[in-house]
């Protein structure tokens, strides 16, 4: 049975020696044996509770909050009468301090009853595998992995030590994932590609004959599929974030540290570089190359490779429906009155020619 956690409790102290770990720059001001039970908003913090402020957006929620302790840079410290841990980074501080308020059950350890594990599986040292799991043949999960109940595991894969995958990941064959890689619910990998021939008006399938590699401390989002490659491997570098219902078609490679949000779409063997974002419901055509730190903003489409670091658009940001309407049809008039533009430079131009 999975083990609840007994409910966090810290001292302010505890917290600022945990951060200086990583910080050594972090401090404390205000009482040390302040007792922390959780972690909260700037507006809905009250007693027991530890803030942040990371945001220029929020300093006005600043002043009378009722949280123990808030986290604070330098700057935004000075002349606040709280109790403080004073950081560089407070959205950093926050985020390494979450993992001790994890309210997740710790599974109980074991292979459950229900689950079907091949007897050619290699299960390392405290694997956890939960109800109506099924681990085919050949597959090799490493030490202290959990799989949760109703996942999938086909044959000849393998999933790298510490990792975490939800209650229904599906993995097929020959898929190999790194080291503490949290996979949420309902992702597939390794699914084919949509790699088809056609002949005379039918479709005849390219059967999918690579896998897919994924990288150390990757996180996949809920219902995100990640397809096989069709001649070797979908890849996805070290430390790739990718959020829920992304598309990642066959023979994709994605660069470490890269990060895509939401609804985004990665159409076959496009390349993407280290450090690339990609924001909500982004598009990229196949084939295509983005080099390292390239930023694609939301609903973007990237029609073609990108061989220099920045910010990059399409589309039109939203206004009022009436002038939206007028600009839809000025939009559709475009190419005409280029015509009439170019003609009229031209008549102009040879006007000034007649007067010479």
């Amino acid at each position: 049975m999975p083990k609840h956690r007994t409910p966090p409790q810290f001292t302010l102290q505890e917290l600022a020696d945990f951060l200086a770990a990583d910080a050594p720059v972090t401090e404390l001001r205000g009482d040390a044996g302040a007792v922390i039970r959780r972690l909260n908003t700037l507006s809905a913090a009250t007693a027991g509770d530890l803030t942040f402020l990371a945001s220029k957006a929020y300093r006005r929620q600043l002043a009378g909050n009722e949280a123990s302790a808030v986290i604070l840079s330098p700057a935004d410290a000075e002349g606040y009468a709280g109790n403080v841990l004073v950081h560089p980074n407070p959205y950093l501080a926050f985020a390494r301090l979450s993992a001790l308020f994890e309210t997740r059950p710790q599974p109980g350890g074991g292979v459950h009853p229900t689950a079907v594990v091949d007897a050619s599986a290699s299960l390392g040292a405290d694997v956890s595998i939960g109800p109506h799991t099924v681990i085919g043949a050949g597959v090799v999960i490493g030490a202290g992995t959990e799989i949760g109940a109703g996942c999938h595991i086909g044959a000849d894969s393998e999933i790298g030590a510490g990792g975490l995958l939800h209650a229904g990941v599906t993995l097929y064959h020959g898929v190999s994932i790194g080291c503490r890689v949290v996979i949420h619910s309902g992702a597939v990998i390794g699914a084919d590609g949509f790699g088809f021939a056609n002949e005379g008006g039918r479709w005849v399938k390219i059967h999918q004959i690579g896998g897919v590699e994924i990288g150390d401390d990757v996180e996949i989002g809920a219902a995100t599929t990640i397809d096989r490659g069709a001649l070797g491997n979908t890849v996805i570098g070290n430390n790739v974030i990718i959020d829920n219902l992304v598309q990642i078609a066959h023979n994709v490679r994605i660069g470490d540290h890269s990060a895509l949000a939401g609804c985004a779409a990665i159409a076959g063997s496009t390349v993407i570089g280290r450090y690339c974002v990609l924001a909500g419901g982004a598009g990229l055509v196949g084939h295509i190359e983005l080099c390292d730190r390239v930023t694609v903003t939301a609903r973007s489409m990237i029609t073609r490779s990108i061989d220099k670091p920045g910010t990059y658009s399409s589309g039109t940001p939203f206004e009022d429906n009436a002038a939206w309407k007028r600009n839809a049809v000025r939009f559709s008039q475009l190419d005409k009155l280029a015509r009439r533009l170019g003609n009229l430079e031209k008549q102009q131009s040879q006007d000034k020619e007649e007067k010479r």
